[in-house]
C-alpha cells in the first residue's frame, strides 16, 4: 500500500527531526532481570519505553519456574495491551468473556485494556513479547472475580 490517502504528518523527515528514537537493541546489552509483576518469571526490556519518551513499553519475559496456582484477578491502567506469544502456551480469564482464553506458539493478542483478567495456567517453557501503552503503569488487584467468574 503506498501513496493512499493523506500522510499522518509531513515527511519525509530527517533522522534529527523523527517522531521517535533510533536505537538498537542487543540481547548483550539487555540482561534478564526479575524486576515485573511476577516473582516466577524473569524480564528483559526491549527499548521501546526510551525511543517513544514512555508512549510504549515492550518486554521479552519467560517463565522461570513451574505454575503454582492463577495470579488472582487483577487489571492495569493501560490504553492498550497485546501479547505475542514466542513459546509455549498460556490461559486467561477475562471478565465479560465467556471461557478460557488460550494462546499458544505464534498466536497474538489484543488484551481488553483496563479490563480485569487473570492468569490460569501457563507451561513451564513460556516465553512472549508484552507490549503496552503507556510504559509504566499501574497494577491493582481485586477483592472478588468479576462476571461471569463468580
Amino acid at each position: 500500500m503506498h501513496n493512499e490517502g493523506t500522510p499522518r504528518y509531513d515527511g519525509p523527515r530527517q533522522l534529527a527531526q523523527s517522531l521517535s528514537t533510533f536505537a538498537r537493541t542487543s540481547a548483550a546489552d539487555t540482561p534478564w532481570n526479575q524486576e515485573g509483576l511476577r516473582a516466577d518469571s524473569e524480564y528483559r526490556d526491549l527499548g521501546l519505553a526510551t525511543v517513544t519518551n514512555g508512549r510504549i513499553g515492550a518486554k521479552h519475559i519467560r517463565a522461570l519456574k513451574p505454575f503454582i496456582e492463577p495470579t488472582g484477578w487483577h487489571w492495569h491502567d493501560m490504553t492498550g495491551h497485546y501479547l505475542y506469544v514466542l513459546r509455549g502456551s498460556v490461559t486467561f480469564r477475562f471478565a465479560g468473556v465467556q471461557g478460557d482464553v488460550t494462546l499458544s506458539a505464534g498466536d497474538g493478542l489484543a488484551q481488553p485494556a483496563g479490563v480485569p483478567h487473570n492468569v490460569m495456567w501457563r507451561s513451564d517453557d513460556l516465553e512472549v513479547i508484552e507490549i503496552n501503552e503507556p510504559a509504566v503503569f499501574g497494577t491493582w488487584d481485586l477483592p472478588e472475580p468479576p462476571e461471569p467468574w463468580r
